[in-house]
């Protein structure tokens, strides 16, 4: 047996992908530090490729729309093998439609053919009761629009993530975020503004380039931007989303807050009925002083007298009685829009968000979510991308096919923050590959955030690095968890469903660090190959442990399988 380590050093900027995979190459002596490049992703070749999902799900009877994601020269001819009755294959475009009336499971074998080659893979297509079988890919308006996006913002997102080919890796939603309410009309229907002038045709325009179509509302009575909420006409917008042809909603708790507060303040009060109206007076004030971010000294020692006084009325409770009335109030909503949503004959995605109060993901399936955030909003600071993502340590046993946990947006590329002027991420490339990295280790949803119509080269290579996102979008959906950690350096693994594993080495401190992952510590042992997934690229055969020297805030993302030589 050889002992063999890997030293990587990236000097500033990098994260290295590492895959094991078998082959006859001769035991290696550590590797000399090489600095790495600003875009590691190679570009993609001229052949046939198809990437993205290698499972889809969908209900019976309703709509299915499947993109074929392949990358190569076109024109491409697009066929598939053993595809179930009811669906019908677009050869020209690759988008895939119909209807499925019955439950059951399909294995098609795609092909994308063009003059150089062509290239065949496997889709297992599940008609049942679960949609989101891998997490969804898009792009989000809200860190660069806010609520001034308009029709033409999300129109041009949708020509970009055609036109720049990132539908080619499998990008599938584009989201609208608040903004796009106007006011109902006579019989209670919700209307869009006049930024978007007719919903129907936008969802049509972006469902003919193949993508997805996604929307946003609050189960209150208002909007974060106090536009109109869902409140008391869950059905109706429902249906309306229906009618537009909306496949992802994005539920955004907000002003249920003040809804929640009345109904906290009548259910602890049959509980406490000497102290009902001394409670609703409290959490009054206390929601007035939550939600000003800006405290003085004053409004701050206010604030910790008044909780202080709300948890001695409390403590008359019995923990019990109020745990299950705090968990009852914070699902309430969410249950009742799940509800409208399945009245409908439209596979929409269910969004939660809620930022993770009441450990949502501990019930968020239970509830028909498909998603939750697990955190406050994201920001392009190390702080908040390390600080959200590292967080995720533990709820991996919560996330799988049709639900997955979601610790927000991806922060890369140009940013304008809705108010601001165009700007790049403050986010260091080490920390954009550790990003995109991390979320792919987490099975996270992964919506982009940036002005795509602004996107550089290095901003598209992380986008469109197919190997990386097969991390993601794994069939088998098992989210990493941490296995290893050393003061600020940690090691992340998931399985996936060819029995390899992918694991992260991560340097959260301030300084250069050598970052280990040890074989006994993933579950595995003997001589293992190892792939550098950014660079797409096979580096060797390693035997106990992988090593690498990492930049601060850097990392290496690895694939391991067994070398069978």
């Amino acid at each position: 047996m050889f002992h063999r380590t890997l030293r990587i050093s990236l000097c500033g900027w990098a994260l290295v992908a590492v895959l094991i995979l078998p082959t006859s190459s001769p035991a290696q002596t550590e590797t000399p530090a090489v600095a790495a490049p600003a875009v590691l992703t190679p570009k993609s070749p001229a052949t046939p490729r198809i990437n993205g999902a290698r499972v889809f799900g969908v209900r019976p009877g309703n709509p299915f729309l499947f993109t074929i994601a392949a990358t190569g020269d076109r024109p491409m001819q697009f066929s598939a093998d053993n595809l179930p009755a009811g669906l019908v294959l677009d050869s020209a475009t690759g988008q895939i439609m119909g209807v499925l009336k019955e439950k059951g499971e399909s294995t098609v074998t795609l092909h994308a053919k063009n003059a150089l080659g062509e290239a065949t893979r496997k889709l297992r297509i599940v008609c049942g009761d679960t949609i989101a079988l891998t997490p969804p890919l898009g792009w989000n308006s809200w860190t660069c629009f806010g609520k001034a996006v308009t029709d033409a913002n999300v129109r041009a997102a949708a020509d970009v993530m055609v036109s720049s080919g990132l539908i080619n890796h499998g990008w599938t939603y584009i989201n609208i975020d608040d903004g796009w309410e106007g006011d109902r009309d006579a019989s209670g229907f919700i209307q869009s503004n006049k930024k978007f002038p007719d919903m129907k045709a936008l969802g049509e325009y972006i469902h003919g380039k193949g993508l997805k179509f996604g929307i946003y509302s609050s189960p209150g009575p208002k909007t974060c931007e106090k536009f109109i909420g869902s409140y008391q006409h869950e059905d109706q917008d429902a249906q309306r989303y229906g009618e537009w042809g909306v496949d992802y909603l994005k539920y955004d708790w907000c002003t249920y807050g003040d809804i929640a507060r009345k109904i906290t303040t009548e259910r602890y009060g049959k509980l406490l009925p000497n102290d009902a109206e001394h409670i609703g007076t409290l959490l009054d004030k206390k929601a007035i002083l939550d939600s000003n971010y800006k405290r003085t000294a004053e409004e701050s020692a206010q604030l910790k007298q008044i909780t202080a006084e709300l948890n001695e009325i409390y403590g008359k409770m019995n923990p019990e009685d109020k745990k299950r009335i705090d968990l009852k109030i914070l699902q309430e909503p969410y249950r009742i829009f799940r509800s409208s949503l399945d009245k409908i004959k439209r596979d929409i995605l269910y969004s939660f968000c809620q930022y993770g109060m009441g450990n949502v993901s501990e019930w968020g399936q239970q509830l028909g979510g498909n998603c939750w955030r697990t955190s406050s909003d994201i920001i392009d600071t190390w702080a908040s991308v390390s600080g959200m993502g590292f967080k995720q340590a533990g709820r991996e046993k919560y996330a799988g096919p049709g639900h997955w946990n979601d610790p927000d947006t991806l922060n890369v590329g140009q940013l304008c923050w809705w108010g601001e002027k165009l700007r790049p991420t403050r986010l260091t490339r080490d920390e954009q590959y550790t990003h995109v990295s991390l979320w792919s280790l987490l099975a996270s949803p992964l919506l982009i955030g940036c002005d795509m119509t602004q996107m550089d080269e290095f901003t598209f290579s992380l986008l469109s690095n197919d190997e990386v996102l097969d991390v993601n979008q794994d069939p088998l959906g098992r989210q990493a968890g941490r296995v290893s950690q050393l003061g600020t350096v940690e090691v992340w693994s998931r399985e996936l469903e060819d029995g390899s594993r992918a694991v992260g080495l991560f340097n959260r401190g301030t300084q250069e660090a050598k970052v280990t992952a040890n074989w006994q510590d993933l579950g595995i042992s003997g001589k293992q190959i190892v792939r550098d997934l950014w660079r797409q690229k096979d580096i060797g055969s390693f035997e106990n442990k992988f090593e690498a020297t990492i930049p601060s805030h850097g990392s290496v993302l690895v694939r391991i399988r067994p070398d069978s030589k």
